[in-house]
């Protein structure tokens, strides 16, 4: 499996390896919390995720978080189902609560609510279950000893994106495109737009950031228009932090590059390395790529976390842990930069890091 080269840091620092290859799983619709292998076992131990809309193949977030749980499975050699680990996929908003209970009857000792989304479910599960363990990503939920919450500082690894962004673009206008708005989008979105504003000064020029919402996570097709809209008003890189909508974003980029009628446009990839995602060939038959850059995020590897401590019985119920550049939480692929970018990256991962440069959570309006 090709490895994701990243700006100094490894996602693996918590001790655990995030598995970046693409996620075989169950068709979307479906759940994997009945069947499992022929194993022994662990239900005492065992853990389960609920996924938002997006589902297990959404190529991001909810990928990667299965992956992690899969890699747990492996290292532990439990078995995929109620005596290991399995995920319940969620169609619809409405399905939250419903997947949630099931996972409760189902006995899974640890439950994982993937997605700040599924933050009320989870409270309200939590509550009317004490005896079972709950784990929220992407948001906090305080004043329960049995929920243990994981958030990320995506503003970092979005800021050195777009540093990245800035020092490749060549029409001076990049795009950002957002799945729902919300607190942990608003820090992509402010991370990425920081850092062009600073790496233009850096530059001496202007800089331009188109940012558009899909106002879903789940929707390809409204990221393959919003994409087609920005690259025909002179974007040349956008940044999706869109989950499965983002796929259309992808689309859009292979269609224009495969056709060749312009100047090459890019995508710079979210949650995880997706690299492969944009590999095209050219008008005249040649193998490219136009995946800029991925910032990364260690969903599998807070999930894997998480779940090592569960196995131990030191499950970390009502801490909040917080997973950022410093300590190898979230990062950036070198991916196609050249290696101005990359100088550039470099030195502005010191700065955050060092607390020199303090990277705004909330975008400007």
């Amino acid at each position: 499996m090709k490895k994701a080269k990243l700006f100094g840091f490894s996602l693996a620092v918590l001790g655990m390896t995030v598995f970046l290859a693409a996620c075989g799983g169950k068709k979307a619709g479906t759940d994997s919390s009945d069947g499992g292998a022929d194993k022994a076992g662990d239900a005492k131990h065992s853990i389960v995720m609920v996924t938002d809309t997006g589902g297990v193949d959404d190529k991001s977030f909810n990928q990667s978080a299965w992956e992690g749980m899969k890699a747990w499975g492996k290292e532990h050699d439990l078995p995929e189902g109620p005596k290991g680990f399995a995920y319940i996929q969620s169609t619809d908003a409405s399905d939250y609560t419903t997947n949630i209970d099931q996972a409760v009857s189902k006995n899974f000792a640890t439950i994982f609510g993937i997605g700040y989304l599924l933050k009320d479910a989870v409270d309200a599960a939590a509550a009317a279950n004490p005896d079972t363990n709950f784990a929220l990503i992407d948001d906090v939920i305080e004043g329960k000893d049995n929920v243990v919450s994981a958030t990320f500082k995506d503003n970092e690894a979005s800021y050195l994106a777009g540093v990245a962004a800035a020092y490749t673009t060549k029409t001076d206008k990049v795009g950002f495109v957002g799945g729902e708005e919300g607190v942990v989008i608003d820090r992509f979105q402010a991370g990425f737009e920081a850092g062009v504003a600073d790496a233009a000064k850096e530059l001496g020029k202007e800089i331009e950031v188109d940012s558009k919402y899909a106002a879903s996570f789940a929707d390809p097709a409204k990221g393959k228009a919003l994409a087609a809209a920005m690259y025909q008003g002179g974007v040349d890189i956008i940044f999706h932090a869109s989950g499965a909508t983002g796929q259309g974003v992808f689309q859009e980029a292979k269609a224009l590059n495969e056709a060749g009628s312009g100047d090459k446009v890019w995508v710079i990839g979210v949650d995880r390395d997706q690299e492969a995602d944009g590999v095209y060939k050219t008008k005249d038959g040649k193998e490219d790529n136009f995946t800029l850059t991925s910032t990364l995020k260690g969903v599998g590897t807070a999930v894997q976390d998480i779940a090592n401590r569960a196995l131990e019985d030191k499950f970390p119920g009502g801490e909040h842990l917080v997973y950022g550049l410093k300590d190898g939480g979230v990062d950036l692929t070198e991916g196609s930069l050249d290696t101005k970018a990359q100088d550039a990256v470099k030195a502005a991962k010191e700065k955050v890091i060092s607390g020199d440069v303090k990277v705004p959570e909330k975008p400007e309006k």
